[in-house]
This record gives C-alpha cells, sequence and structure tokens, in this order.
C-alpha cells in the first residue's frame, strides 16, 4: 500500500520537475527591474525580509529575499525607527506588504502609504553630500 501511493505521488509530480527543469534560468531581480512602481512583498517573514534601513522617521528601505530593494513611505512620521533595531510587519490578514500593510516599531504603528521598487539605499556618503546640498540650495 505504501508503496504504492509512493509511486503515484512520484509519478504526479515528474511532469512538474520536467516543466521546472526546461524554464531558463531567470536573471537576477535587480537587473532590469522598473524602479517606483508600487510592488510588494508576499508572505513578509525572516527568510523573504532580508535586511532594512531606516530613511529617518519619513520612509524605510526593505530588501527582499533576492537582493531586491523596496522603499515604503510612511502616511505620518514613524518616531523611534531610526534607533530600532528590529521591527515588525503587520499586513492586515492579506500575506503582502504593500502599501495597505504597516510597520511595527516599540509597539507603534506606523501606516504605509506607498510601497515601490526602489534602488538600494544611499552610502553615509552618499547621504551627507546629499545634506550638504540640500543647505546650499537653502542659504
Amino acid at each position: 500500500m505504501k508503496q504504492k501511493l509512493a509511486l503515484s505521488l512520484a509519478a504526479l509530480l515528474l511532469p512538474l520537475s520536467a516543466a521546472a527543469a526546461a524554464e531558463p534560468a531567470k536573471a537576477p531581480a535587480t537587473e532590469s527591474r522598473a524602479l517606483g512602481v508600487e510592488s510588494g512583498i508576499v508572505f513578509p517573514n525572516d527568510s523573504t525580509i532580508r535586511n532594512w534601513q531606516a530613511d529617518r522617521d519619513r520612509g524605510i528601505w526593505i530588501e527582499g529575499r533576492r537582493g531586491e530593494w523596496y522603499y515604503g513611505t510612511f502616511a505620518g512620521f514613524c518616531r523611534d525607527l531610526d534607533f530600532a533595531q528590529t521591527i515588525g510587519v503587520e499586513t492586515r490578514g492579506a500575506g503582502r506588504l504593500d502599501k495597505f500593510a504597516s510597520i511595527i516599531v516599540r509597539g507603534e504603528r506606523c501606516l504605509l502609504s506607498s510601497f515601490v521598487t526602489s534602488a538600494p539605499p544611499p552610502t553615509k556618503a552618499e547621504r551627507k553630500a546629499a545634506r550638504e546640498a540640500e543647505k546650499t540650495a537653502q542659504n
């Protein structure tokens, strides 16, 4: 009985493995990807979110499983995000991190107003140069 069950399962899975083998290799997600497009991460958890970085209290960069980056803009301010070591994701039952989700920081809910594809966050030197350019533009 067990042998027949194992054989029938193998017979069912054989066409699926052949289709997967015939599929061409995909290019990395960071290449040829449109930036600034509303997007989302399906079933966000510790294996689908590799990294994140705060953009002060205005937004957050989130890196997906394959190295693709997203930028989430908050509907308001998200206090303490710059100092948080961990964040939570509330998807409201949808199982998708997108513009309708919230980021939880130290028990406080930060609502997202957009969640778009993005380039990686700027380096420390790039941020410093941008601040200096902003100061000179104000003067």
